[in-house]
């Protein structure tokens, strides 16, 4: 029996100030804020950022309509001149038949065929990394998972490691990065794209840096190792083999038999790179938070790991056998969304819950309040693996759990996003326990929910 619908009936959320709106206060805690518009006035509220009206949805119907409709019924809304600069026309910002095209030449390269091919790279990695550690020693748990999601993606992406390249290219990654979650919350978010800022002058300087390494990689490709410096030595640029994501990319032709173009490749890569490392590192840093103060939830994880792997690393093949270790990083991302928002700008004719969204209204939906809304989540802060398990009583609403998106715009690397997960947290579990301290860790929002403090944990071996 289908669900009924819930027909929206948006009502007026707090006063805003002239020109700022609301700004200041979604700016201050976005997090908070969008919690307070759900709680105190309803699942269909507006609002308004700076001089734009908004609706804020909360109920899972209105965020399935709406993610089903966003190809046709709404526009991008642009977050700011810092994130336009880091993915270009990426396929996450083109819209209509362009949008379908890039879709078309991008998706092949992260559909299960290629993920399971990529599996190794990410197994190898995490072996790698847990052969630095050592029993008793304190790690930074953060910085461990960046090094390591940065491995997996520059390897996946790029086919080797960038050798000595590798540092300057992830700081300037990471340099992108804060600049742009600190105009998303910011002022900086109105002002015009003319305005030179000194952060997006650091931007600019640290997108050079990102750019001239992919243009390298991009020559050493099309043209072979020589061409990537000029010098004409074959030697001097071991790019690895040819296929990872960038050879893919290269090779894709849309049903014209065109070719994406440089800038094409450049943009896609770079949104790549930038969506990839930061997102599963910051997953997987709140899943050990979450797992070092969850016993039991821990010591199930390690029946199953000696169950199901017997001693040996995981493969791809064990990702579905992987049961308890899926749930572990299902419910990580329910309780902490790495993405925390999902914004869109109403077109002509857009209709959500039978009411018509008026043209112009930038459409939110929120992860981090529908994963934690207790209408669909019992106790909502308290980490349970087990609400997933295939018999477990409650039943959880589609799209009350959205952390790649949904609908045809949802995130194309989903499935990439998740076996790395799994993976990579069987392989250190196998061989490691992290003692956490058990007090709580505020979280700040920036482009990604991150934790607040440095989380310093301390490798305990397995026997």
């Amino acid at each position: 029996m289908p669900a009924q619908t819930v027909p929206l009936r948006p009502v007026p959320g707090p006063r805003g100030l002239p020109w700022l709106g609301n700004l200041l206060a979604f700016g201050k805690d976005p997090l908070a804020f969008m919690t307070r518009l759900r709680d105190e006035y309803g699942d269909a509220v507006t609002w308004s950022l700076g001089p734009r009206r908004s609706l804020f949805l909360s109920h899972p119907q209105h965020i399935a309509e709406f993610l089903a409709s966003r190809e046709h019924s709404y526009g991008l809304l642009e977050v700011g001149w810092s994130f336009q600069q880091i993915t270009g026309e990426s396929v996450i910002r083109s819209t209509g038949a362009e949008w379908r095209r890039k879709r078309a030449l991008v998706q092949p390269a992260v559909r299960p065929r290629q993920v399971r091919q990529y599996a190794r790279v990410m197994v190898d990695s995490a072996l790698a990394a847990a052969d630095r550690w050592q029993d008793g020693s304190r790690v930074d748990v953060h910085r461990e998972m960046v090094v390591l999601s940065q491995r997996v993606v520059i390897r996946t992406l790029f086919g080797n490691d960038l050798g000595d390249r590798a540092r300057a290219v992830g700081a300037a990654m990471a340099v992108a990065e804060q600049v742009m979650a600190r105009e998303l919350r910011g002022v900086g978010l109105l002002l015009p794209d003319r305005v030179r800022t000194p952060s997006r002058r650091r931007l600019l300087r640290a997108l050079a840096v990102i750019d001239a390494e992919v243009h390298r990689l991009i020559i050493a490709r099309r043209d072979g190792p020589a061409a990537a410096d000029g010098t004409g030595s074959a030697g001097a640029c071991d790019e690895g083999g040819g296929d990872d994501l960038l050879a893919r990319l290269l090779e894709a032709r849309d049903e014209e038999g065109r070719p994406l173009t440089a800038k094409e490749v450049r943009d896609e890569a770079v949104t790549l790179w930038a969506a990839g490392h930061e997102t599963t590192s910051t997953a997987l840093t709140w899943t050990w938070y979450l797992l070092s103060r969850s016993p039991e939830a821990r010591a199930r994880l390690d029946d199953e790991l000696d169950r199901v792997l017997g001693g040996r690393p995981p493969t791809v093949d064990d990702y579905e056998r992987l049961t308890w270790t899926r749930q572990i990083v299902k419910e990580a991302l329910r309780i902490y969304p790495p993405s925390w928002v999902i914004p869109a700008v109403a077109r002509e004719g857009a209709v959500l819950g039978g009411t018509a969204v008026p043209a112009g209204t930038a459409v939110w939906c929120s992860q981090w309040t529908a994963h934690r809304d207790p209408r669909w989540f019992p106790d909502p802060a308290v980490f349970r693996p087990e609400r997933w398990d295939a018999d477990a009583p409650d039943v959880i609403p589609d799209h009350a759990w959205f952390p790649f998106g949904g609908g045809p715009r949802g995130c194309i690397g989903a499935r990439f996003a998740q076996v790395e997960a799994a993976l990579l947290l069987a392989t250190l579990a196998q061989r490691f326990h992290l003692e956490l301290p058990s007090e709580e860790v505020p979280h700040r929002t920036g482009i990604l929910v991150q934790p607040a403090v440095p989380l310093i944990a301390t490798l305990r071996a397995r026997p």
